[in-house]
């Protein structure tokens, strides 16, 4: 009897510890209206009064109910009101369009792994939109299986297994952010995206118009970037 008493406690223990965290996690993310403050950098720097969208809207989720429930999608108030913003925009101008916004950061900022930045709640991480490769809008997928999608690799061509990335719905996101950025008082201060696929995005009519628009990354980052977007905000820190 002792010895299963142990094996329940062994097995219940880290579920109630993991169910107080989320907890916790969420009484974080409540919005009580003050806006968050920043410190030092996307390298090294903190954050107080995280935000972060709800798990899922209208046209858009999260990449990971596990990586929401943790606490690895939070950012500056002001990255979180552009971020919302500009999804209003996009159903309402593109509503067949579907988004995934990725990881983040923590609430209180801090070190990120397995990421070098992320550390003051100034950048996000957006998995590309994609098609199927008949055309039909959809999403990119992600499980434990393949690092919750950032393990996928598209080609030259933007192809990845039966999904061919949407170039116009990237381009159309990123205007739409840049749009609302501007209107909660930042700005987008560059964009991280793979350098082969690059030329790509700027084929297109609104990628032209972003990459004419917004700064991007000249070379190939320590992470190929191909399967999602780094986007760094220019938020005035601490």
């Amino acid at each position: 009897m002792t010895m299963r008493r142990v094996l329940l406690a062994a097995c219940v223990l880290p579920v109630c510890a993991a169910a107080g965290f989320a907890a916790y996690v969420a009484w974080l993310g409540i919005d009580g209206g003050r806006a968050s403050v920043c410190h030092g950098t996307v390298a090294a720097g903190s954050l107080e009064g995280g935000r972060r969208l709800p798990y899922s809207g209208e046209n858009y989720r999260a990449y990971s109910v596990l990586g929401f429930l943790l606490g690895r999608t939070f950012v500056h108030s002001a990255v979180r009101n552009a971020m919302r913003d500009a999804y209003a925009d996009l159903s309402k101008s593109h509503p067949e369009l579907r988004f995934v916004y990725a990881e983040s950061g923590w609430p209180w900022g801090g070190g990120f792994a397995p990421h070098k930045t992320h550390a003051n709640g100034t950048s996000v991480d957006f998995h590309v939109p994609v098609r199927t490769l008949d055309g039909q809008v959809s999403q990119l997928p992600a499980s434990p299986l393949n690092k919750f999608g950032y393990s996928l690799e598209f080609d030259n061509s933007g192809r990845s297994g039966s999904y061919k990335l949407d170039f116009d719905a990237m381009a159309l996101h990123l205007l739409a952010l840049d749009r609302a950025a501007r209107a909660n008082g930042i700005r987008i201060r560059r964009v991280i995206f793979d350098v082969g696929l690059q030329p790509k995005l700027a084929a297109t009519g609104p990628g032209a118009q972003a990459i004419g628009r917004i700064a991007f990354n000249k070379q190939q980052a320590w992470v190929k970037h191909d399967q999602h977007y780094h986007v760094d905000f220019d938020v005035a820190c601490r």
